[in-house]
């Protein structure tokens, strides 16, 4: 069973429009989506209008939702600020996966394995699961 962790651009995405492919995400048979307050709060803050905050709100609903522990990151994993709670808490999840669509900050890490979190884009991710 796959447990996906959806990071703020993810949620943000899924939450913008009601006919966003991302919603397949929650359809997945034996899957866990996992996320972070922390992320949460980021997407409901960059949402413009109250239907796709109240949208963000239901799809949160289906999150089992994790925050990053105080522990930090091995030095070898450069990220910027801002993005290593959300690492941290995937890797506090045990997610399998880490889904985000942030190329700029994570582009070096797809398709890698970050703490046991393999990072990848979320079309990449549901391509895989259609194969």
């Amino acid at each position: 069973m796959d447990r996906l962790f959806l990071d703020a651009n993810v949620l943000f995405s899924a939450a913008y429009r009601a006919d966003n492919g991302l919603l397949r995400l929650w359809k997945l048979p034996d899957t866990t989506l996992v996320s972070s307050r922390y992320a949460l709060e980021e997407a409901r803050v960059n949402l413009d209008r109250e239907d796709q905050r109240n949208a963000l709100a239901q799809l949160a609903n289906d999150l089992e939702l994790f925050e990053a522990p105080q522990k930090g990151l091995r030095p070898a994993i450069r990220l910027p600020e801002k993005d290593i709670p959300i690492i941290l808490a995937a890797i506090e999840a045990q997610a399998t996966h880490l889904l985000t669509g942030d190329l700029q900050h994570f582009g070096s890490y797809f398709g890698k394995k970050v703490e046991g979190v393999v990072v990848i884009l979320p079309g990449e991710y549901l391509r895989l699961r259609e194969k």
